[in-house]
């Protein structure tokens, strides 16, 4: 009987340590799993789209190709349709799923999840360019791209300033938006987890630029005749919009009332499709990009872009947005390549922190973090519509970190 009792016992040792030996394998073998958090239907859902092929194309040509020191990128994406309560249900599922990393999208939504991924410690590379979530204090595990909205606007500002002929008064300029957290962005200060982020109304002050007025648009509205015939009455030099596709039909309408104001559209606001949803009521409308775009046939990054696009989506052309999903994935995946074992949301984060001059191949300027700011991008270039396309009208303009 004790020789039976003891035969069992290790049996049952022995299939532990089988057990135990083969999950080593299995465990080498595993995905590295990414959320994908994108905006398909909802109001961003024009540019949110293309953004998510971006992201989605970068993962199939990686994995096609090997994936990241051997493993392949697991992409758990959902459309959430720019709803936060289903974008906090998404990261619920996220985090149960064990993903290390997500690509996010909005401002609000990245908000409110900003306190969570710093609890469970998993980087979040949202394509909300909003200044107040680049301050590790604050935001430790929020990463940025892009050059931050507040940013976007303080350069088209300077540029108005600083190209203003008439020397008798103030450029005038108002600003447009939605009345969200990503329209409010560039222009109004946050106060956000108890540190003050100033934005481009008191930078306006400082540059000698009078702002006479403010509208809001909604994102899916289909006509702004009203509030551009408010405007009209103030008669701004220049309206400075943080909006998306719905910059088509602003700029059909002040055309149509025969508005004088000069357009500046902040990124999400212009591209290929806007442009050409406007038609000539786009002519001479300015554009803060820090993006290449499709024409950029020169840069390599863009090379490369085209290439993979045109494996997959043969004869597409495709906007600006592509790219910057695009890009978000390309540097989240030299993150993780940099890992050395186990890749964690710690080790990714440490390996943002300390890239510096990451060359993008042209798609930005080349990418820096730091422990002390998590602003990616510190470049763009003003674009102009002449002729009926984007044609960049100065050189890249650095910002300050």
């Amino acid at each position: 009987m004790k020789r039976r009792s003891l035969l069992w016992g290790l049996a049952i040792a022995l299939s532990f340590a089988l057990l135990t030996l083969g999950a080593g394998p299995v465990q080498a073998a595993k995905t590295i799993k990414i959320g994908g958090l994108f905006d398909i239907t909802g109001g961003t859902g024009s540019v949110g789209t293309p953004y998510a092929e971006g992201v989605r194309d970068y993962v199939r040509y990686l994995n096609e190709n090997g994936g990241i020191n051997g493993k392949k990128i697991e992409l758990l994406d959902v459309d959430y349709a720019y709803k936060i309560p289903q974008a906090l249900a998404a990261y619920k599922k996220f985090k149960n799923a064990g993903v290390v990393a997500i690509q996010g999208w909005g401002t609000g939504d990245t908000e409110a999840m900003a306190p969570l991924v710093k609890k469970d410690h998993i980087p979040y590379m949202s394509a909300s360019y909003s200044e107040h979530l680049t301050n590790p204090e604050v935001t430790p595990y929020n990463f940025m791209v892009g050059t931050t909205y507040a940013d976007q606007a303080r350069v088209a500002l300077k540029y108005i300033a600083e190209t203003w002929k008439d020397k008798s008064r103030k450029p005038r300029v108002a600003f447009i938006y939605n009345d969200t957290g990503f329209g409010r962005s560039p222009f109004f200060d946050v106060d956000y987890q108890g540190h003050h982020f100033p934005a481009a109304e008191s930078y306006a002050k400082e540059v000698g630029v009078e702002i006479v007025d403010t509208l809001i648009v909604g994102l899916r509205a289909l006509d702004a005749t009203p509030q551009l015939l408010n405007m009209k009455k103030k008669d701004p030099d220049y309206a400075i919009v943080q909006e998306t596709s719905v910059m088509a039909t602003i700029l059909k309408d002040a055309k149509k009332l025969g508005l004088r104001t000069k357009f500046f559209a902040l990124n999400w606001a212009m591209s290929r499709k806007i442009m050409s949803l406007a038609g000539d009521a786009a002519e001479g409308c300015y554009w803060t990009n820090p993006f290449a775009t499709w024409d950029d046939v020169h840069l390599p990054g863009v090379k490369k872009a085209r290439e993979i696009s045109e494996k997959y989506h043969p004869g597409k052309v495709q906007v600006v947005n592509y790219f910057q999903g695009y890009t978000a994935m390309l540097v989240m995946a030299e993150a993780i390549r940099r890992v050395e074992g186990e890749v964690t949301g710690e080790k990714i984060k440490d390996a943002l922190e300390n890239m510096k001059d990451f060359d993008t191949g042209g798609l930005t300027v080349p990418i820096t973090f730091t422990k002390t700011s998590h602003k990616g991008s510190l470049g763009l270039r003003i674009y102009q519509v002449k002729g009926g396309k984007l044609v960049p009208v100065t050189d890249k303009i650095m910002v300050k970190r």
